[in-house]
Order: structure tokens, then C-alpha cells, then sequence
């Protein structure tokens, strides 16, 4: 694509058409734009354009559309084409910094993550003078160019606060502090110099505070890998800076300054070797009074947020977003400080604690903001260690939990008005999440009721966190793992659980609400049959939302929890009744239907998933609907997507679990389509594994006569990937293939075809993978499949005991005895460079595993054999009664004495001898 006024004025048509609302006009755009971005030149053209078009909506939307284009293509993946050109790379790392600094904040934004992406690859090795750019612009006194360095520089940087420790991460970071340590410290001290000297001028003061927000977030993220060198000597003037600033007239503390001021504090009073600043009383004090306890209150932009911005105010205050909320912040001040002075905090705060309380009993409508206050406190004091799966695991013992929730909390609860005090309510069902592990049982089983009683409550705040804690209730644990609250202790609340959960969804501001479509799939997982008699209603009201929510899908872990729930649904009801199977396909297939066909990308992998879960469910053969659709999986079209290619997979196997004769009979020349499949996932090192699970199910259960023209084929390009590029996980794979083969086809034909494509073939491969790679097969049925083949390969082999191969009869044997009973060798050679599956990038989402619609396990060699050292072990008796002395021999010389010993113990415990 040329850079021309031409090309950019058809961009800038295609761009407009993907803001369109209609699907008819917006999905063709956005394939148009798909099709393209492969030429050279398409990114520069965005960046072109954004620089030069006069109209501000396209350029926000070519920034946009550039910064999803270097996220889906900017990672280079091995065995894969690199989708970005070099002339290209080396054109915008050249612009970006520029033309990010020089745009407006909207667009600055965009180019800033951009930015970011493109540095979590190529940075610091592949784009060395980044930082020297960045620093240098702080000597530019504008600070529009000032916080587009600092933003740019977070989003790069935030990755050291949760990336494991390494050598390699404490050297980049150190690179990253030699250069940016003193000129961020003296940017910071003059900055708040600058604070001072506009302190009556609230514009200039807007700014400056953003730049010391920035500034926070960098030092916190530069620090927290636990470097301290670089900072330690400026640490007490940085401390007092904050302290100071907190405690600066109320005014000035309407900003997002405090709570990463505050972060600040939190972030060093849990380093031992800060613990010294706070050990003054009277700093103590004043950090508990002057600070903590003022932003514990529930302030007009929180009420604001509470009921005009119910989404993000969730999404803070339960998820912790990056930009904190102050009560947030104070919350961590106060774990950070009770982790060395429990104590003296307890303390000081229990007095405020009971005066706030007071003061709401004394007039609890007007004074209801007290009790909030004093439930964060208390919540904040009490949680020393919490996780998002367990809620709190470790509380402070000099908290009475339950006393407090018996006390304070429930009453609330019990109120009957719904939508009274909404946002102390909303505190105190975030109370239970937290402490529900603290709580005991009887309590929590109470609360039940009256949170599905809260699922009707017309703040959304209210009834999501009703939903959330239901649905983490729900999850809870027992002794020995047993779900907490059993279906039985559930079952009283049926009707009106359910009933009000899709009422919910009904509620305004919620009709996507992704914790209450959570919560319903975790009562369906509770439950189970007690919900089969609702399932009719159910699953059509489902199927509504899924074809309402198809249009336009925006809310993935809403649509990931929907797709659960219908596979419950069918899990659930086909396990009691097998035959209900055909009421499900006709409520979904018309969907399914217009999801392909409209080529809706997000849920085109769900949608095989659920179709492998009914396929899966039919016992006998495939249905014709089935069938029909066949032919349209084989298309290269489908397979191109990432995400596409294990829900394919899946389905393509229940084809030929379910009906390898139909295929064979009836779609015989579909058959080279299904191994094209297999030899582009071959082909690659992220989706091999993959293509072996397809090979797999081809060579399980597909009439031999329809596979045998194509046996040769498939080991030579197995061979020549071998050759190319050998992986552990291809090793692995390769092994668990041949050992099926000779499974099902025989030993003597494994070898025969080997020997067929390059005569002592077989030897080379017995000696070179199966002997020396045996030990790092993983997987109980895996193994099995590997035992059960090397045995035949041991006794059923005939070239084994009279040919030159006879000499490896006795190691394979050894090796066989070793994958028995040695530990399994999970040893990675250092030059191997594993992709990790989910994040091999691309158009499409990631493919996401639905958890209800998981395959049971499936062992070929189940019917066959169930003790494969007993097998083992008859195996030899058999083939030494067949050559008397032989076996006995080659065993008593060549076997190492433990695996000798391990031999005898088969031997006996099979009650058969070595004759």
C-alpha cells in the first residue's frame, strides 16, 4: 500500500464505517481493514493519519485502530510469518514517541499503550534509545510533553510490580534506574516546588498534580522489585513530602493525588527497612487521624461514582482497578502499618470505630456515612492476607468478626426496605465476601435468604454485590474439600434463587451484569438436578440473552459465564435423561446458526464447544444436522483463528468418536480435508499437540481400509517435522502416537512401516526416541498408551527376537520398567522457546476453555488393559512359552538389578513366571 492521499482517503471511509451502529455496515469495514493490515505500509498510513485528518473523530479512532493492530501483530511468533514488516518496525519505533508527545491527551493515550506493547518486546534490547528520548523531554519544561513521558513510562513500567523475580528483570531494571532514578527525583522535587509557587492557582495545580500522580505510580512500580539502593537516601524526604501533602488543607485533596500519595506510605511501611520512619508515636498518630481516618469516609464523589457510575465504582472498589480510590488507599495504609504495629493501630482505631457507630445510632439517616466509615475501618484493621478466590485467610485476632456482623451487619440486611441505605448495605455484603471464611457457617447460612432477597434491590451496586456473594458462597469449601453449603441446605431457596437472578438481569444497567450471570452459573454447579425442573424456562431465557448479546458482544466474561450456564444446563439435565439432547439442539441450533453465519468471532469457539458437549452426549450416530455441517469445519478459513483451533479440534474428534463409519462411508473424500488439518497444525510448535489429538481420534477410530492409502504420508511429515524442528512437547506427542499405532494396527505393522520409509528405520527410532525419551511422557493415560505399546513391541514383534534389532529388546524393556517407576523427566533443553497457547496473538480472542463443556478423560486401552505392569508381565510369559529360555536369559544378563527387581514384583503379582 502506497503512502498516498488516495490510499488515505479510502482508510479514512473504512474507518468512519466501523463507528457505524449497524452490523451490515460495520462488520464488512471492519473485515475490509482486517484483509489489509497485513500490507506494508497500513500502520504508517494510521499513523499519517491521525497526524494530519482534520476531522478528530477519525483520528481518535486511526489511534485506536493502530494501538489493536500493534497489540494483535506486533509479537513475532516462531513458525509463524512475521506479520509486521522490518521497514515498518523500524518506522514507527523512529515517530511514535514524537507524535505521541505531540497529540492530544485522547490520542496520547492510545500511542502511550502502543507505546507500551511494543516495549514489553522490543525493550530495552531491540529499542535501546526509548528511555534516552523519554528523559530527555523532561528537560522541556511543558507538561502536556511532561505527563505523556510519565504516562508513557507507567504503562511500561507497571509490569515490574507483578513480573516473578529474575535476573534478567533485575537487570533491565537496573537500566531502567540508571537512567531514570535521578532525573524522576528531580522532576519530582520541583515539581512539588512548583506546587508551592501556584499553590492559589487551580488550574496550574490540576496539572501538576497529575504529574505527581504519574510520578508515584513510577517510583512505586521502580521500587517494588525490592531494589532499594536507588532510592534509600531520598526515602525520608520523600516520605515527609507525602506526609505533608496529605495533611495540606482539604481543598486540595480533590484529586487523585491522595490516593497514590497514600498508596505511597502504604507501599513503605511494610518494607522492613523503612519500618523506622513510622515508629514515632506521634507519627503514628498523626497518620491514623490525619490521614487514614478522613479518606475512610464515604465522600460526595464516591456517592456520585455510587450511583451515576455503578459500573466503574464496581469495578474499583471489587476488582481494585490501577487508578485507586482513596478509601482503597487508606485501607492499604492501615494493613501496610498493622503489619509492624498491629498494636498501637488496633488501638487508636478502635476508639474511632466505636464513636462512629454511636453517632449513627444517635440518627441513622443522616448519620448512616459514620457507620459505613467505621465498617471500612474495621474491614481494613481485620484483613492482614486476602486472595480473590478465598477472601481474607489471615484476620487481625484482636477483631471480633462475628460479633461485629451479628452486631452491625446483619440488621442491615434484615431491614426490609431493599433499597434503603443502599451504599451500607452494598458495605455490608461486601463485609461477608471478605470475611467469609472468619464467619461461621450458621451466620452465613442465614445471609443466604436475605441476599437473594438484595438480588431486587434497584441500586446496581446493591444487587451485583448480592449476586457476588452468593455466587463466592457458593464456591466455599468444607472439610475435605466438600462444597460448604451442600444442594440439600440450598434447595428451600430454589425457585426464588433462580427466579431472582434472571430477574436481575431485567434490572436497568445490568442486563449484561457479569457477576450475576457468574452467580447463576454457580447455582446451576450447585444445584445440579434440583434445578432440572426450572430447565425449560431456563434455557429458553438463556437462549434469549445469547441471541440479544450475539449483535454485538461486549462483555467477554459475561458471555464466557452464559455459555457455562448452558452447558451446566445440558450436563445437568442429559445426565438424568440422555434422550433430552434433541430439546436442547432445537433451542440453541437457530442461534448457533446465525452466530456462524454472521461469523461472530468471539463466540464462533464457544459455539463448538457446546456443539462438541451435545455431540458428545449422543450415544449411537451422528445426527444429519450434524453431518450437514461436516464439510464447512474442514474450511482453512476457520483454522486460520487461533482461538478457533482447540474448540475445533474437540468437535472434529466427538465427529470421529461418535461416527468414523458415516464419515468413512458417507464423506470418504472429506478425508484428505481432515488431513490437511493435520498438517498445518503439525506444522507448528504452538498447536502441534493439536494436530496429534486429531491424528489421534483419525488413527482410534476411523476404519483402517479408509486410512491405510495415507498411513505412509502422515509418518514421513512427521519424520521430516522431527527433523526441522524437534520440541519436547513434539517428542512427547509423537511418542504417545506411535505407541496408539502400534496399538491398534500392531506392532509388527509399526515396524514394517518404518522400515518401509528408509530401511532400519526402526531401529534408529527405538534407539534414538522411544529408548532415550520414553521417561518424559506425562499423563496417567498417556503413560498407559506408552506401556501397553512397548510391550507389544516387546512381545509381539517378531524382528524384536531375531533380527539386529534383538540387541535393543532389553534397553527398551529397561525403559519401559523406568516409566513405571522412576520420576517422570520434566527436564526442558535450554535452547527451546515454548509459546504459551493463550497467548499467541492474532485477530480473534484467545480461545477460552469452557470449563462445563470439559471432555472426560478417554483411555483407548481401558477395555484392554487395566494393570499395565500385570500386562507387562503376562505379555513376557506369553512370548517366552512360545521360545522356552530365551526371555529368562536376556532378562538375567542385561537388566540392571533394580529394574530386575521391580520385574519380579510384576512377575509375582501377576502369579506367572519367565519360562
Amino acid at each position: 500500500m502506497e503512502l498516498s492521499d488516495a490510499n488515505l482517503q479510502t482508510l479514512t471511509e473504512y474507518l468512519k464505517k466501523t463507528l457505524d451502529p449497524d452490523p451490515a455496515i460495520r462488520r464488512p469495514a471492519e473485515k475490509f481493514l482486517e484483509s489489509v493490515e497485513g500490507n506494508q505500509n497500513y500502520p504508517l498510513l494510521l499513523l499519517t493519519l491521525l497526524e494530519k485528518s482534520q476531522d478528530n473523530v477519525i483520528k481518535v479512532c486511526a489511534s485506536v485502530t493502530f494501538k489493536n493492530y500493534i497489540k494483535r501483530n506486533w509479537r513475532i511468533v516462531e513458525d509463524e510469518p512475521n506479520k509486521i514488516c522490518e521497514a515498518d518496525r523500524a518506522a514507527i519505533k523512529a515517530n511514535i514517541v514524537h507524535l505521541m508527545l505531540s497529540s492530544p491527551e485522547q490520542i496520547q493515550k492510545q500511542l502511550s499503550d502502543a507505546i507500551s506493547i511494543i516495549g514489553r518486546e522490543d525493550f530495552p534490547q531491540k529499542w535501546p534509545d526509548l528511555l534516552t528520548e523519554m528523559v530527555n523531554r523532561f528537560q522541556s519544561g511543558d507538561f502536556h510533553v511532561i505527563n505523556g513521558v510519565l504516562r508513557t513510562a507507567h504503562s511500561l513500567f507497571k509490569r515490574y510490580r507483578h513480573e516473578f523475580k529474575s535476573n534478567e528483570l533485575w537487570t533491565e531494571i537496573k537500566l531502567v534506574l540508571d537512567a531514570f532514578a535521578l532525573p524522576l527525583t528531580n522532576l519530582f522535587k520541583a515539581t512539588i516546588e512548583l506546587c508551592s509557587t501556584h499553590a492559589n492557582d487551580a488550574s496550574a495545580l490540576r496539572i501538576l498534580f497529575s504529574s505527581l500522580i504519574l510520578i508515584s505510580k513510577l517510583f512505586y512500580s521502580l521500587n517494588f522489585q525490592d531494589l532499594p539502593e536507588f532510592f534509600e537516601d531520598n526515602m525520608e524526604t520523600w516520605m515527609n513530602n507525602f506526609h505533608t501533602l496529605l495533611t495540606l488543607d482539604n481543598k486540595l485533596l480533590q484529586t487523585d493525588l491522595v490516593s497514590n500519595a497514600i498508596q505511597f506510605l502504604a507501599s513503605v511501611c511494610e518494607r522492613p527497612h523503612y519500618k523506622n520512619l513510622f515508629e514515632d508515636q506521634n507519627t503514628l498518630t498523626s497518620i491514623c487521624e490525619k490521614v487514614i481516618v478522613p479518606n475512610m469516609e464515604f465522600r460526595a464523589a464516591d456517592e456520585e461514582a455510587f450511583e451515576d457510575n455503578s459500573e466503574e465504582y464496581i469495578r474499583r472498589d471489587l476488582e481494585g482497578s490501577d487508578i485507586d480510590t482513596r478509601r482503597r488507599a487508606a485501607c492499604d495504609l492501615v494493613r501496610g502499618l498493622c503489619k509492624f504495629f498491629e498494636g498501637p493501630v488496633t488501638g487508636i482505631f478502635s476508639g474511632y470505630v466505636n464513636s462512629m457507630l454511636q453517632e449513627y445510632a444517635k440518627n441513622p439517616s443522616v448519620n448512616w456515612k459514620h457507620k459505613d466509615a467505621a465498617i471500612y475501618l474495621v474491614t481494613s484493621l481485620a484483613s492482614k492476607a486476602q486472595t480473590q478466590k478465598h477472601g481474607i485467610t489471615q484476620a487481625n485476632e484482636l477483631v471480633n468478626l462475628t460479633e461485629f456482623f451479628v452486631n452491625h451487619i446483619l440488621p442491615d440486611l434484615k431491614a426490609a426496605n431493599v433499597n434503603e441505605f443502599p451504599v451500607l448495605k452494598a458495605d455490608g455484603i461486601k463485609y461477608i465476601m471478605i470475611f467469609r471464611n472468619q464467619v461461621p457457617k450458621e451466620h452465613l447460612l442465614v445471609s443466604i435468604p436475605l441476599l437473594i432477597n438484595h438480588l431486587q434491590a434497584e441500586s446496581i451496586v446493591v444487587h451485583t454485590y448480592a449476586a457476588h456473594a452468593l455466587e463466592r458462597l457458593f464456591t466455599m469449601r468444607g472439610p475435605n474439600n466438600a462444597a460448604l453449603f451442600t444442594a440439600a441446605e440450598i434447595a428451600p431457596f430454589v425457585e426464588i434463587l433462580l427466579t431472582n437472578l434472571f430477574k436481575a438481569l431485567t434490572l436497568p444497567g445490568s442486563s449484561e451484569n457479569e457477576y450475576i450471570m457468574k452467580a447463576i452459573m454457580r447455582s446451576f454447579s450447585l444445584l445440579q438436578e434440583a434445578i432440572i425442573p426450572y430447565i425449560p424456562t431456563l434455557i429458553t431465557q438463556l437462549t434469549q440473552k445469547l441471541l440479544a448479546v450475539s449483535k454485538n458482544p461486549s462483555k467477554p466474561h459475561f458471555n464466557h459465564y452464559m455459555f457455562e450456564a448452558i452447558c451446566l444446563s445440558i450436563r445437568i439435565t442429559c445426565k438424568a435423561n440422555p434422550a433430552a439432547v434433541v430439546n436442547f439442539e432445537e433451542a440453541l441450533f437457530l442461534v448457533f446458526t446465525e452466530i456462524l453465519q454472521n461469523d461472530v468471532q468471539e463466540f464462533i469457539p464457544y459455539v463448538f464447544q457446546v456443539m462438541s458437549l451435545l455431540l458428545e452426549t449422543h450415544k449411537n450416530d451422528i445426527p444429519s444436522s450434524y453431518m450437514a455441517l461436516f464439510p464447512h469445519l474442514l474450511q482453512p478459513v476457520l483454522w486460520e483463528r487461533t482461538g478457533n483451533i482447540p474448540a475445533l479440534v474437540r468437535l472434529l474428534q466427538a465427529f470421529l468418536e461418535r461416527g468414523s463409519n458415516t464419515i468413512a462411508n458417507a464423506a470418504a473424500d472429506k478425508i484428505p480435508g481432515l488431513l490437511g488439518v493435520f498438517q498445518k497444525l503439525i506444522a507448528s510448535k504452538a498447536n502441534d499437540h493439536q494436530g496429534f489429538y486429531l491424528l489421534n481420534s483419525i488413527i482410534e477410530h476411523m476404519p483402517p481400509e479408509s486410512v491405510d492409502q495415507y498411513r505412509k504420508q502422515i509418518f514421513i511429515l512427521l519424520f521430516q517435522r522431527l527433523q526441522n524442528s524437534k520440541t519436547t512437547k513434539f517428542i512427547k506427542s509423537f511418542l504417545v502416537f506411535i505407541n496408539l499405532y502400534c496399538i491398534k494396527y500392531g506392532a509388527l505393522a509399526l515396524q514394517e512401516i518404518f522400515d518401509g520409509i528408509q530401511p532400519k528405520m526402526f531401529g534408529m527410532v527405538l534407539e534414538k526416541i522411544i529408548i532415550p525419551e520414553i521417561q518424559k511422557v506425562s499423563g496417567n493415560v498417556e503413560k498407559k498408551i506408552c506401556a501397553v505399546g512397548i510391550t507389544k513391541l516387546l512381545t509381539e514383534c517378531p524382528p524384536m527376537m531375531d533380527t539386529e534389532y534383538t540387541k535393543l529388546w532389553t534397553p527398551l524393556l529397561q525403559s519401559l520398567i523406568g516409566l513405571f517407576e522412576l520420576p517422570e523427566d520434566n527436564t526442558i533443553p535450554d535452547e527451546e522457546h515454548f509459546i504459551d497457547i493463550e497467548d499467541t496473538p492474532g485477530y480473534q480472542t484467545a480461545f477460552s476453555q469452557l470449563a462445563f463443556a470439559g471432555k472426560k478423560e478417554h483411555d483407548p486401552v481401558g477395555q484392554m488393559v487395566n494393570n499395565p505392569r500385570i500386562h507387562l508381565a503376562q505379555s513376557l510369559h506369553k512370548l517366552s512359552t512360545a521360545c522356552p529360555g530365551r526371555v529368562p536369559s536376556m532378562v538375567s544378563t542385561s537388566l540392571n538389578a533394580e529394574a530386575l527387581q521391580y520385574l519380579q514384583g510384576y512377575l509375582q503379582a501377576a502369579s506367572v513366571t519367565l519360562l
